[in-house]
């Protein structure tokens, strides 16, 4: 039996390069990633992705929020399953309200929601120097003019239009390719850091405002996430689906 492994590139894949842009604009505002708070709007797949590898790098104090506001342990409104074990390892100061309530204070937002979803009233409540990542599309949670209007200093969304397109394209060219040479059978937490970690170095000199992301078709970013990757697979002999 052959044995393949699974990635979604909607999940892991978003996971990915939202990492990858946080690490680049952590130094930017002079951030500790690690010690930063973070709100991430909508709650399905991509969002909960993302909150499981921030956590898996050592990203402490997350809070995820849907249409019926923020999700924490206990919650009976809209839950399900996979909310329901989010909510077991995030908002573990348990605030509860609704999005715009519960962003004061942050450093950090990100977005996988939808159009209009983020004020820029709200981003004026998030600390110093916040970051944005609108990554809804094609229209995201808001404008790079009102977020920056408002207090944000670093602003990422999916749009290539934009600055600092934070797009899963970055991550699944070089993922597959170290899939095929190494032999890779199963995709680890600490091969998805790896990969974001890759993602981060690739740009040219020292990350900026405005640049904190490579350009989704710098064909060196699958070679350096390929071969990072394979230092981890030789290292480990991953051989194993889990």
């Amino acid at each position: 039996m052959k044995i393949l492994p699974i990635f979604n590139d909607d999940q892991h894949g978003t996971a990915i390069v939202t990492l990858a842009g946080l690490i680049n604009a952590a130094k930017v505002v002079e951030k500790e990633l690690r010690d930063c708070k973070v709100i991430i709007n909508g709650a399905g797949a991509a969002g909960i992705a993302i909150a499981r590898l921030l956590l898996a790098y050592g990203v402490k104090n997350i809070i995820l929020c849907d249409s019926a506001g923020s999700i924490y342990r206990g919650r009976t409104v809209n839950m399900n399953e996979a909310k329901r074990k989010i909510a077991e390892i995030t908002n573990l100061d348990k605030k509860i309200g609704l999005m715009q309530d519960v962003i004061r204070g942050t450093d950090i937002f990100v977005g996988v929601s939808q159009v209009k979803a983020l004020r820029g009233h709200w981003v004026s409540k998030m600390t110093q120097k916040s970051i944005v990542f609108a990554l809804a599309n094609p229209v995201p949670e808001i404008l790079p003019e009102d977020a920056k209007r408002s207090g944000a200093w670093i602003y990422g969304s999916g749009r290539s239009d934009f600055e600092n397109q934070i797009n899963n394209s970055l991550v699944y060219p070089g993922v597959f390719k170290a899939i095929n040479q190494h032999r890779i059978k199963v995709i680890t937490e600490e091969m998805k850091i790896t990969v974001a970690e890759a993602i981060a170095a690739s740009i040219e000199g020292q990350p900026t405002r405005n640049y904190i992301i490579p350009d989704s078709l710098d064909r060196d970013v699958a070679i350096r996430i390929a071969n990072a990757l394979g230092k981890i697979a030789n290292k480990d002999k991953v051989n194993s689906v889990v």
